[in-house]
């Protein structure tokens, strides 16, 4: 299935302003926010932490099927996805990402 398919069936996060993804001491790494351009990957990872509980590999692996057709983009050309290569490199344990929801 595409991106646009997959994403229909996503809980929605018109409910979200944000949500920011934090290293294993708290410190935050990344902010996705709920605005264009971004709105898909926040529901992507919304749901993704919904479902595991924080961006792990098994989240990852998740989302790159989630990204369907952008994956393969991310993976030609690195740097222009960056919230899909986020998810190219977590592949351990010790890189998984916590999640915070902003409420908007």
């Amino acid at each position: 299935m595409a991106f646009a398919d997959n994403l229909k069936a996503l809980p929605p996060v018109a409910h979200l302003a944000a949500l920011e993804l934090t290293n294993a001491v708290g410190d935050v790494v990344a902010r996705i926010e709920n605005k264009p351009g971004q709105a898909g990957s926040l529901a992507v990872y919304a749901a993704l932490a919904a479902k595991h509980g924080a961006i792990n590999a098994a989240a990852a692996a998740e989302g790159l099927e989630i990204y369907a057709e952008h994956t393969a983009d991310a993976l030609a050309h690195p740097g222009k996805h960056p919230n899909i290569d986020r998810l190219i490199g977590i592949t351990a344990p010790a890189q998984a990402l916590g999640v915070r929801l902003i409420r908007a």
